[in-house]
């Protein structure tokens, strides 16, 4: 039986009898006016963190979502397209569709607004999308890119772009992990499947992203997630998991490298009302700006004593200099 085959029965295990925390941090539910999500939906919520932003989901957007849980993240984005077929769900576990299209009937009934026929869920697998190409604005998947091993990891990243529109954004939550796993760990299916033993390093992770063509990355949040010990885990030191949720923007890819906002910000402090580098960002005194890595390495290399840039603060919430 191959790892593929081992996360599918893991989660159809999860779709027949719904276990709460199965393989991720407990996340607080989003409020927005008007969203009920029904207590099913919380309790399959497979995810280790979110995926839905309302500054992505602005003018109706096309929205994908891959690997459905129960449902909850879709109805999430549906509440901002609120049109038939608005949002794709798509997922290889038969049962796990099944019982997603059930808890939408139980949201139709404490959301008059939601009908479920605004979520056009197929079955398909990352690998290869029932979708066509640039024709999504969002599309999304929590908790899942991190089970495949990197020649699958590259192919449902490469899915994700051909589907995007031009300047489409591919919203994540992965767990991630600096420290060098085993290959007792790497290779248990199970734990794989877990969203544990398949955690890659950030830097890594963001590599497969830019590879792939996308211009732009920004890192939303990084939080702690897991601990793998030695009592309860084929490992002799401790390892420390987190989870990021990262935003990958299918920008053309700059002659100078892609845009990656690690949450750095760069603020001017000198005698004139603002700096102006001449490569279009302008400092204005005292006032922080968003910068991304590469641009706060080429102010850094001004030997400026009047710029101050920050350390990554692995947050980052629009705007600044690109």
């Amino acid at each position: 039986m191959s790892y593929l085959e081992t996360t599918k029965n893991v989660y159809k295990d999860a779709a027949l009898t719904p276990d709460v925390g199965l393989c991720c941090t407990t996340n607080p539910v989003g409020e927005l006016p008007g969203l009920k999500i029904p207590k099913i939906m919380q309790e399959m919520n497979y995810g280790c963190g979110s995926t839905v932003h309302a500054r992505d989901l602005v003018d109706n957007p096309k929205t994908l979502y891959v690997g459905v849980g129960g449902g909850m993240e879709l109805l999430q984005f549906a509440y901002f397209s609120r049109q038939e077929n608005g949002v794709i769900g798509i997922d290889v576990v038969d049962e796990m569709l099944a019982a997603s299209r059930k808890n939408f009937k139980e949201a139709e009934e404490v959301n008059p607004w939601f009908n479920s026929n605004f979520v056009d869920l197929r079955k398909g697998d990352a690998l290869h999308l029932p979708v066509e190409d640039n024709s999504i604005d969002v599309a999304a998947q929590n908790c899942l890119f991190n089970i495949f091993k990197t020649e699958e990891l590259k192919k449902a990243i490469a899915e994700m772009y051909r589907v995007l529109k031009p300047h489409g954004r591919l919203v994540m939550s992965d767990p991630i992990c600096e420290q060098e796993m085993n290959e007792s760990l790497r290779n248990d299916e199970r734990l794989r499947a877990l969203c544990l033993s398949g955690s890659l390093p950030l830097q890594e992770y963001v590599k497969m992203l830019t590879d792939a063509g996308f211009g732009t990355i920004e890192i939303r949040a990084k939080k702690p997630y897991r601990i793998l010990d030695p009592k309860n885990y084929p490992t002799e030191e401790l390892i420390y998991i987190e989870s990021i949720e990262v935003a990958a923007i299918k920008d053309p890819m700059p002659e100078d490298g892609p845009c990656i906002f690690t949450g750095k910000a760069a603020i001017y402090f000198g005698e004139d009302d603002f700096f102006d580098d001449q490569k279009g960002h302008v400092l204005l005194k005292n006032q922080p700006l968003a910068v991304c890595d590469k641009t706060a390495k080429a102010l850094q290399g001004l030997n400026r004593e009047d710029i101050f840039i920050s350390e990554s603060t692995f947050h980052y919430d629009g705007g600044g200099c690109c």
